[in-house]
């Protein structure tokens, strides 16, 4: 039983609070529990950078290309996402044993962070090549609440953008007499889920039409790699272009393409079984401040426009 004294004391706080929400009420805020929302603010929409990511020295891609979306988009907060949980765990364990004030995160990770500074629209621009599995999967990581998502499309969305792409790679493309060249994808192992498995087939079929020694190859899909390395064994010429046609030339390029070392099952590298049938191997590089790295299509000025025209348009589904 409450005896008199609580009794006032609870009367007392109750009148209190009633005074000071009458109080806020005709200054004009917007409800009691204001404090507990986000406080909105007229901003302009964020870009999202979603890539798989890497934990090799071909990180620099990925500062290559937010140098460009920066410039393009000065007005905007550019952040970045990877959907690798295993990348991000270990890099973000070498950050912290280093003192590296840098993190890693994830694309909920991410755009919970925006909402909560206020954010209210987005453009998630993914970096992947084809509309795989890994686009789709990041088309459903991106919807939460509060934040409004304009997903920008791949890479290679249309075939107005392969032919642009094509067009660049094509300067490191051998003449006839010389050589071929392979373009080196990642692909994807199922037959479902996502239409990239017919757009490899499609691009092979494209390649075949248009470039009698340009061969494509990927490590976990169709065409495979035995189709690749049987075609480029066959064809006169002793050189062999592999050129990466992943955004970034990491481990895959650096190890199971590149590698001067077998792999722990003992299969050599694309590079070692080339050069084990009398291939001359190369694969075209780019220096960056005195050090050397493998081309990704991160680092073609045709990649970097086609990734800005389609955050341009997602921008533009936004209004």
């Amino acid at each position: 039983m409450i005896n008199q004294g609580k009794f006032q004391a609870i009367t007392g706080l109750v009148l209190l609070l009633c005074m000071v929400l009458m109080t806020a009420n005709s200054w004009g805020v917007q409800g009691p529990l204001r404090f507990l929302k986000p406080t909105y603010q007229d901003k302009p929409p964020a870009i999202v950078m979603v890539a798989f990511g890497t934990s090799t020295k071909a990180q620099i891609t990925f500062d290559h290309i937010d140098a460009e979306i920066k410039k393009a988009f000065p007005d905007h907060e550019v952040r970045w996402a990877f959907t690798s949980k295993i990348i991000r765990d270990k890099m973000n364990k070498i950050y912290a044993k280093k003192k590296i004030s840098k993190r890693l995160r994830s694309l909920q990770e991410v755009l919970a962070g925006l909402e909560a500074e206020g954010y209210r629209k987005a453009v998630v621009q993914s970096l992947h090549i084809f509309p795989g599995g890994e686009y789709v999967h990041m088309q459903h990581l991106a919807q939460i609440p509060g934040i409004n998502v304009s997903i920008g499309e791949p890479l290679l969305a249309t075939w107005e953008d392969v032919l642009k792409l094509l067009e660049d790679v094509a300067h490191h493309f051998p003449k006839e007499s010389e050589g071929c060249a392979i373009l080196a994808g990642h692909g994807t192992p199922n037959t479902y889920y996502a239409p990239s498995t017919a757009v490899y087939l499609a691009l092979d079929r494209l390649l075949r039409a248009h470039h009698r020694n340009v061969f494509l190859g990927s490590v976990e899909g169709v065409p495979d790699r035995k189709d690749a390395l049987d075609r480029a064994k066959n064809y006169p010429g002793k050189k062999v272009v592999i050129i990466p046609f992943m955004l970034v030339a990491g481990d895959h390029i650096m190890n199971d393409i590149m590698g001067e070392e077998a792999d722990e099952d003992g299969l050599p590298s694309w590079a070692m079984e080339l050069e084990a049938a009398g291939k001359n191997v190369e694969c075209p590089s780019i220096m960056l401040n005195g050090k050397k790295y493998l081309k990704g299509l991160g680092f073609y000025p045709a990649a970097n426009k086609i990734i800005i025209e389609h955050i341009r348009q997602a921008l533009k589904d936004l209004k």
